[in-house]
């Protein structure tokens, strides 16, 4: 007998009921040995009944079973795929598992100033270069930041965290660098030390505390030393879960901007609301902000209005998911004195790249059209050039691989029938038994 990798169904059932008999809790007495047995029988149960988990088992053993993110396994993949699978996944489970230690966290800022574009040519000006001949408008990068932060676990009870910054505007620069220790004090809150230096010397102190079930509150204090002086401030923010989906804040600052400020936040799954009211120097303002979600499409439309003392802004925008781990959108800003703005933004897993484009210091009609239809003319062709003729690609090659299997499948079927037809005439019975990849033969004489 030609024995193979692979056993057949009454191999497999035998297989199963003395693992069963093995591993059933009613055959242990001791706890600590009970327990392992109920875990190896919900195991050996559920590969059993389940042909997906079945193959994934076949060819890897427990250490695929325990492997969490399988996609659905089909008894027609071949071992070597299920194994790339194995792989791929165990690699992604590596990443999320260095990522969540040490949550790197990134941004990069680039402001662009583009008022030329909708400016009328002074033909006045005794002024020109290359640019005026040709009728080239002027657009300059006129500020960029970058932040990045990453977090390094000391003991289960404190974290280090390490964080830097560098940003330009208009020719002139600076940045910092800041580290900070967190203490995890009890269940019910934390403390915090930071120490900064960049423009002068920082230092901080910061608590939370949850007082009681939907009640919290966090403080801190926070001194800047120049060389001028020390200035001081403080920070203090209480918190009330009013109901399931809606969470109330109440702040107070002090010493370097003063005032106080109430906010409400109401979340749901088709919506989130923002309403905020601040007092304060040197300016007082109230602002609502309401965001339509639509998960079955992955997309959220965002509109947001802000007044007070500074003057008006009107924000409309919309964000949509791209991949599995990014989301890109961009947002109308209309206001006084701010003028029309275009922001865009990509955020990839914990990385955010935004820039803030100025259109015009004034109101003007043309940049609020032209920056309103042109993301949305970009946004149709980067989807109808890009991104819909890859994941047209990805569809085809999974289907190619389907089909490579059912041929492969009927391949074996063909082989059943060729290989009894043979048997008739030489005398002799071939048997083959083909759960997917398994293909038995045995000789015997009539």
């Amino acid at each position: 007998m030609h024995s193979c990798e692979k056993a057949n169904d009454e191999e497999i059932s035998n297989a199963y009921r003395r693992l069963s008999r093995m591993y059933h809790p009613d055959k242990h007495t001791d706890p600590q040995r009970k327990k392992e047995a109920e875990i190896l029988f919900s195991k050996t149960k559920k590969a059993y009944e389940d042909p997906h988990l079945r193959a994934i088992y076949d060819n890897l053993g427990t250490a695929g079973l325990e492997t969490q993110g399988w996609e659905i396994v089909q008894r027609t993949k071949t071992p070597q795929e299920i194994r790339a699978e194995y792989e791929q996944l165990a690699r992604d489970r590596e990443e999320r598992r260095i990522q969540h230690r040490t949550n790197p966290k990134s941004s990069i800022t680039m402001n662009i100033n583009a008022t030329e574009l909708f400016n009328s040519y002074d033909d006045e000006s005794p002024y020109y270069d290359l640019r005026d001949l040709v009728g080239l408008p002027h657009i300059e990068i006129s500020g960029m930041s970058i932040n990045q932060s990453i977090e390094a676990p000391l003991t289960t009870r404190d974290t280090a965290i390490f964080s830097g910054n560098l940003s330009s505007q208009n020719g002139t620069g600076h940045g910092g660098v800041n580290c900070c220790v967190r203490r995890v004090l009890s269940e019910k809150g934390w403390g915090e030390i930071e120490f900064g230096a960049g423009n002068g010397v920082n230092l901080s102190l910061k608590g939370f505390r949850n007082f009681s079930r939907g009640f919290f509150g966090n403080g801190s204090i926070i001194g800047h030393f120049t060389p001028t002086g020390v200035r001081l401030g403080t920070v203090a923010t209480l918190a009330n879960q009013l109901d399931k989906h809606t969470v109330g804040y109440l702040t107070w600052k002090t010493g370097m901007q003063s005032g106080m400020s109430t906010m409400i936040i109401r979340d749901t799954s088709k919506s989130h609301i923002v309403c905020s009211l601040y007092f304060g120097i040197p300016h007082t303002y109230c602002a609502l902000s309401f965001t339509r979600k639509l998960p079955e499409r992955e997309t959220k439309f965002k509109i947001t209005g802000k007044a007070g003392t500074f003057g008006a802004i009107l924000e409309y925008g919309a964000e949509r998911k791209v991949s599995r781990h990014s989301s890109l959108g961009a947002t109308m800003s209309i206001g006084v004195p701010t003028g029309v703005i275009l922001k865009i933004r990509l955020h990839r897993a914990t990385q955010t790249y935004a820039t803030s484009i100025l259109l015009c210091e004034e109101l003007l009609p043309a940049p609020v059209i032209y920056g309103t239809v042109i993301p949305i003319v970009g946004w149709l062709a980067l989807q109808k050039l890009i991104i819909q003729p890859y994941l047209k690609q990805q569809k085809q090659k999974e289907l190619q691989k389907q089909r490579e299997a059912n041929r492969s499948s009927i391949h074996s079927d063909s082989l059943f029938l060729h290989f009894v037809a043979y048997g008739y005439v030489t005398e002799t019975l071939i048997v083959i038994y083909i759960p997917v990849f398994h293909i038995e033969l045995k000789k015997c004489c009539f």
